[in-house]
């Protein structure tokens, strides 16, 4: 049976669709997804409206449930892969078919590489780029992370669709690979291409958050920040960066009211945001806060999520906010990745909330130099850095408690000065 016509999105790529008002509507579902609108279904619906058996659109329907980060969405990216599995097309999309069933089998490493392949025949192919880039941070893979973007970059101008949106992937690639000057021209030139691309501005605050730039940062964020205020959960992330700042600095309360206000706000049930709402309540306990029953807004929603297994980064959150191992069992790479440190975090941070803090040295000691494989920034790992000072100075290792905060190469918080001890 010969393939339906090639339509072609706004980058030149051949669609498979039935007519193009499905191309249209499934090149502007992938636009939204990359300008980090509240609504990319809506196009996308229109696509599979005019074209149910239309292969990307069908793709794209399947990789949305893999970055929602509920287990009970697998299924659904399952039949979504089944679909588009059973109309022909361009080689291009049976790439991307691909890389979609490697990711509903937990294979995140194979997926990536799948869609780098797609990459090296198709460079502008900004969907493949943009789900490589996801996929390899959560492999904790910070070389590909900027590596990918900068291939691209090779390919692309300033005249073509998403330059800026791509500066700022770069940009963050460049920070989580320590290069911190490059990844902040690109990341403050893509915020002038792009003021509203939350992406772009989370790339300079994580290079002022390394360099210990809190004051910089505040300003930065409380000028930027609410451009993006039209932008989907991300735009909580960075109001999290800034309640960051704050506790860097030591102002708990001012963090405590931005958690309030602006990081919980509207209620969390995206994972990402669940994370924010997590690591920011841990943050806060450690600096002395009373966060009363925060906490346990927190862990409800999280135990009205199907379960864990997804991302091991997502789970040792999960397990902060409950006190207990997430449920879901782990395939594929987050399986690998437990096997080698993801059980033994989880285990440590749920001992950490019932103050086992001699176990918490224990567990999370050993297995402190591979906390990369999680996935996650430099900036949300470090929590967990900072959960072993805790436990390590209140069963009485401060010289242990020493040595990781001068690892940190970073300043310390001032209620980590020696001498005190926060009240939980």
């Amino acid at each position: 049976m010969a393939a339906a016509p090639a339509h072609r999105d706004r980058l030149g790529l051949a669609l498979t669709a039935a007519g193009g008002e499905a191309a249209r509507a499934l090149d502007d579902a992938v636009w939204a997804y990359v300008g980090f609108s509240r609504e990319p279904g809506v196009p996308l619906k229109r696509a599979l409206q005019a074209d149910p058996a239309m292969p990307m659109a069908n793709i794209l329907q399947g990789y949305f449930m893999h970055l929602m980060g509920q287990p009970h969405l697998v299924p659904a990216a399952r039949a979504a892969h089944a679909i588009a599995a059973k109309t022909p097309m361009t080689p291009r999309e049976q790439a991307h078919l691909a890389a979609l069933g490697a990711w509903c089998d937990g294979e995140l490493e194979r997926a990536a590489v799948v869609l780098d392949a797609v990459l090296a025949e198709h460079p502008r192919d900004y969907l493949a780029l943009k789900i490589a880039n996801y996929l390899y941070f959560y492999l904790g893979d910070a070389a590909n992370v900027r590596d990918g973007p900068a291939r691209a970059l090779e390919h692309w101008d300033e005249g073509l669709p998403g330059y800026g949106h791509l500066l700022a992937l770069h940009a963050f690639g460049l920070e989580e690979s320590g290069d911190y000057a490059a990844a902040e021209r690109q990341g403050r030139r893509a915020t002038e291409l792009n003021p509203a691309d939350p992406w772009a501005v989370h790339a300079v605050a994580h290079v002022m958050e390394m360099q210990d730039r809190a004051a910089e940062g505040v300003r930065w964020i409380g000028e930027h920040a609410p451009a993006c205020e039209g932008t989907n959960f991300f735009r909580h992330h960075l109001w999290w960066h800034l309640a960051l700042m704050h506790w860097d600095e030591g102002r708990i309360e001012d963090a405590l009211r931005l958690y309030d206000e602006r990081v919980w706000a509207e209620g969390s049930s995206e994972n990402l945001s669940l994370c924010n709402d997590i690591s920011m309540l841990a943050r806060l306990e450690l600096a002395g806060a009373e966060v009363g029953d925060r906490w346990r807004s927190a862990a409800e929603v999280v135990r009205e999520q199907s379960g864990g297994g997804i991302l091991a980064f997502v789970d040792a959150h999960y397990a902060l906010a409950t006190g207990a191992p997430p449920r879901g069992e782990a395939r594929g790479a987050t399986a690998r990745v437990n096997d080698t440190v993801g059980r033994a975090l989880c285990d440590a941070v749920v001992a950490w909330r019932s103050g086992g803090h001699a176990r918490v040295v224990r567990l999370l000691q050993p297995v402190l130099g591979e906390l990369w494989r999680i996935g996650g920034s430099h900036a949300q790992r470090d929590l967990f850095t900072l959960l072993l000072v805790d436990a390590a100075r209140r069963s009485g290792n401060d010289a242990l408690a020493r040595d990781l905060l001068g690892a940190r190469n970073r300043a310390v918080p001032p209620y980590f000065a020696f001498g005190t001890r926060p009240i939980r």
